[in-house]
């Protein structure tokens, strides 16, 4: 009795050292439990805080996404009427240069009108003044006509 009572408080020794083995392995677990759950819910939050990120960073693309639509269509109409007023200004570029051609036209022709005046003027001063000699002449010849006249009545009246 005396040596089972011995080998059993041997037993009881053994599982009392085991079970305060197993006590600390336990504690030991449930202590590297509890930092994992810690760490597992400070992960948590880490991946959550990183989602509202995402989310907001998602947000904010979109809104410059709708921003740069905007500005692309408003950017697109101010090219068109660019492009409109680019047209029209090639237009009114090629009316003035018709312009200008038709001007030159009308210059050169003013200026063969002009050189054609200039010599209808000096011709017509050169016949001017050739009536006014002929005229001079004919007044001579008439002067003189009226002498021989006077003459001649002088003579038949003195005869």
């Amino acid at each position: 009795l005396k040596e089972e009572n011995a080998v059993l408080r041997s037993r009881i020794n053994k599982l009392q050292i085991l079970s305060e083995t197993q006590a600390d392995r336990m504690r030991r677990l449930e202590k590297k439990l509890e930092e994992n759950k810690i760490k597992e819910e400070k992960e948590a939050q880490d991946l959550e805080a990183m989602v509202q990120h995402v989310e907001q960073n998602l947000q904010l693309m979109t809104k410059r996404a709708a921003k740069a639509e905007n500005s692309n269509a408003k950017l697109r109409q101010e090219n068109a009427q660019l492009q409109a007023e680019l047209r029209n200004c090639r237009l009114e570029n090629e009316a003035l240069r018709a312009g200008q051609a038709g001007l030159a036209a009308a210059r050169h022709n003013a200026e063969l009108a002009l050189q054609h005046l200039l010599r209808v003027t000096s011709s017509s001063r050169a016949s001017i003044r050739q009536l006014l000699s002929g005229a001079e002449s004919l007044q001579l010849v008439a002067d003189l006509l009226k002498s021989i006249d006077r003459i001649s009545e002088l003579s038949e009246d003195g005869q």
